[in-house]
Formats: C-alpha cells, structure tokens, sequence
C-alpha cells in the first residue's frame, strides 16, 4: 500500500534511512509503539487494540498503518465484519467532526461581520 517511485522503491525502503538519520528517536518510537500494541496483560484486549488502530488508520489515512494493523487484526481474531464495522464507526466520527467543524465556521462567519 505505499507508494512507489520510477525506480521501484516504496515508501518502507526508506525506513533505514528514515531511523539512521533519527536513531534516538526511532528506538524511542519503536518501544514505545512495540509496547502499547504487544501488550496482553492490558485490560484492553490485543483484538480490540488492533481495531482502535484501523480506525485511527481510517480517519488519519495512514496506508501503511492501515495495512499493517489490519493483518494484525485478522491474525488476534477480528472478523470481515468487525473490520467493516471499525470501517463505518471511524467515517461516521470523520463525518462528525466536519460537522462540528461547521460550527467553528459559522463563529468565524459571524465574528467577520459585514
């Protein structure tokens, strides 16, 4: 699901660069990330974490999130159908916030005056 160049390379084959470029703060994000979805001993399950993820994925449109938390899913249980449910929560909270958004744009609509 990454892009590709006119040389064949994807977006993930720069990740090395990306980390030796950045290296304290790869690791750091690296433990970090490796830690809050590896966890089992949480009171939120690794199913239910992995279907918060695609959801995240969703509504900040992050192709590689979205690939890799969606087979993370599959393989801790989740369903077609609880993707496609994650799927239809995460647009109808987009939708809502375009919507709220909307109101902070009649405030500055109003507060323009004439």
């Amino acid at each position: 699901m990454s892009s590709t160049n006119a040389a064949g390379r994807t977006d993930r084959d720069f990740m090395p660069k990306l980390r030796r470029a950045a290296p304290v703060e790869a690791e750091a994000y690296t433990n970090f990330s490796s830690t809050v979805m590896s966890r089992t001993d949480g009171t939120v399950p690794p199913k239910y974490r992995e279907l918060i993820a695609i959801g995240v994925a969703l509504t900040t449109q992050c192709r590689m999130c979205l690939e890799s938390h969606t087979v993370a899913a599959k393989k801790a249980g989740a369903s077609e159908e609880e993707i496609a449910e994650t799927a239809f929560v995460a647009a109808a909270l987009r939708a809502g916030a375009a919507y709220t958004h909307g109101f902070a744009a009649m405030r500055c609509f109003d507060e323009a005056g004439h």
